[in-house]
């Protein structure tokens, strides 16, 4: 079975992440889609497509349900499962799918490795996020902030957020895996998340929980 990680996280949620080895064919086989997912999933092209499935497909294998629950979305296309008041987030790259749900909020984003993050970066990083890094592990910086402010959007759920505006990563050393705090802060919005990274070979995971 190529479920690459299964964990409950604290206080009270779950994580997993699937490596993607399977085509459409054994998900669909797995699950019972909705007239509405059918119709999307239906557009989708390639990988973009199994990966689309793979997440659906480990949402409901984390459950633990007989009776698969649709992924929903809401007025801002923010997903949740039907039938639950958990919030979930889903994140999928280059053959890898990746979940989490938790009573709090919560955001994920799972990304591969690439050389040109540093291309992008005045686009998403404070000054004071800056100061914290250092030459020799750059790139590999910039892709957990990236990553925390990609979770931390997703938590939010509401889209209209600047990355560099809204967005506060406290600055932290580098290390293949750790954790830092952030703050999502816009107009009388503001709310403090506990952010968690880890280097899984060239993949980068980053997500979120609500204090």
């Amino acid at each position: 079975m190529p479920l690459k990680l299964y964990n409950k996280i604290s206080p009270e949620g779950e994580l997993g992440i699937w490596n993607i080895h399977e085509n459409e064919a054994f998900f669909l086989s797995k699950l019972n889609l909705t007239k509405e997912e059918t119709d999307y999933f239906q557009k989708l092209k390639g990988r973009r497509g199994v990966e689309w499935i793979a997440v659906r497909y480990l949402l409901h294998f984390m459950s633990g349900r007989k009776i698969r629950g649709a992924v929903l979305k809401d007025e801002f296309g923010k997903p949740h499962l039907e039938n639950s008041n958990w919030h979930i987030s889903i994140s999928h790259t280059h053959g890898r799918a990746a979940v989490i749900a938790s009573p709090k909020l919560v955001g994920i984003d799972i990304q591969k490795f690439v050389s040109r993050i540093d291309r992008i970066a005045h686009k998403f990083m404070r000054p004071i996020e800056n100061e914290c890094l250092e030459e020799s592990t750059q790139l590999e910086h910039l892709h957990i902030f990236w990553g925390a402010k990609e979770a931390l959007y997703k938590a939010y759920g509401r889209k209209e957020l600047e990355f560099k505006g809204h967005i506060l990563v406290d600055p932290f050393p580098y290390s293949e895996n750790g954790s830092t705090t952030a703050t999502i802060k816009k107009g009388d919005y503001e709310k403090s998340f506990q952010v968690h990274f880890d280097k899984m070979e060239n993949f980068f995971l980053v997500w979120v929980m609500e204090d």
